[in-house]
């Protein structure tokens, strides 16, 4: 009988009405912060009722400028893009020394090399001087000899130089895909334009001096002894508005230690070489250290959409939270 009484009761909760100012305004205070953070920051600022894809991306650059130097020694020149170092040639594989001994012994390994060596060791113990002995290395020659950097950079030109940036992102989830160009621009409209944020910020033409001025770095300076800048490309994007609403946002940041109670190996540099033949046959290189400004494209971003099932999961989350300062 008890489990039968217990089938066809029905329960309800008693409702208290309690008429108090205080009371009153406090229960009102507490339903309007849940309606405030559920509006503001649930939907508003996190909007929740969206589904999120990160974004991929795709970078080409393409650089343009021309510069003139006439320094002793080298003469006048003209430097474009592909010719912009021109030190006296070296000739390849003759030897050099290291490893000395003060005795008439010297143990060399044909074949081993040391990382802070210069070569690549024969296996010969050869005089250095009456008194000293070496073991001789395949190397090129001569070595390189480091010396004070200019003053004044070489190209100091190059801060006119322009870069064209070509960017390329996809959101595969929404089949979203998007370059920097507009659809709309063509290639006279390329040859005249440069990037400014008032006047043309769709331009994908940047002046390198701007980008520098932008991070708050001289160009001069820094191009100097070196340094790395950062180009941010920020695509994020809001897919319930019209697709022209979503476009590329620039930023310009320098990304190397420059603080200067620590900064050991400062700048950037980096070294590559040009090969030649002699007219007798012996292969020769130009070794060219220098010294510059790296640019790095950083492309990120999320882009958010309308979704059903986040949308259902936030509305009943709200509510769950209002149910508990709600009477029955």
């Amino acid at each position: 009988m008890a489990c039968l009484r217990c089938w066809v009761e029905y329960e309800t909760a008693k409702t208290i009405v309690i008429r108090n100012k205080v009371v009153g305004s406090v229960f009102r205070l507490i339903q309007f912060l849940i309606i405030l953070y559920v509006i503001g920051y649930v939907c508003v600022v996190q909007k929740s009722y969206q589904v999120n894809d990160s974004v991929i991306s795709t970078v080409t650059t393409k650089v343009k400028g021309t510069g003139f130097t006439n320094i002793s020694g080298l003469g006048a020149h003209v430097w474009d893009v592909a010719d912009y170092n021109i030190p006296p040639e070296v000739t390849s594989y003759t030897f050099t020394f290291k490893s000395f001994s003060n005795n008439s012994y010297c143990d060399c390994t044909e074949g081993s090399s040391d990382v802070r060596g210069n070569g690549i060791q024969t296996g010969l113990c050869v005089n250095y001087s009456e008194t000293v002995k070496t073991c001789e290395v395949l190397s090129w020659c001569p070595l390189e000899i480091d010396t004070d950097l200019p003053e004044n950079p070489l190209l100091a030109g190059a801060e006119n130089f322009t870069v064209l940036i070509k960017n390329t992102v996809t959101y595969p989830k929404f089949n979203f895909h998007k370059r920097n160009i507009l659809p709309d621009v063509n290639s006279s409209y390329l040859k005249q334009c440069e990037f400014n944020r008032i006047t043309d910020p769709h331009c994908p033409i940047f002046r390198l001096k701007d980008m520098v001025a932008e991070a708050e770095e001289d160009f001069q300076t820094m191009a100097t002894r070196g340094g790395v800048l950062g180009i941010l490309i920020d695509w994020s994007c809001d897919l319930d508005f019209p697709e022209h609403y979503c476009g590329p946002k620039y930023s310009f940041r320098r990304m190397d230690n420059k603080n200067p109670e620590n900064n050991v190996a400062p700048g950037y540099n980096f070294r590559f070489a040009k090969y030649y033949k002699t007219t007798d046959d012996v292969e020769t290189r130009t070794l060219i250290k220098a010294y510059g400004i790296r640019f790095d494209v950083i492309v990120f971003g999320t882009a958010g959409k309308f979704n059903i099932v986040p949308t259902i999961v936030n509305v009943g989350a709200a509510l769950t939270f209002l149910s508990l300062v709600s009477p029955k």
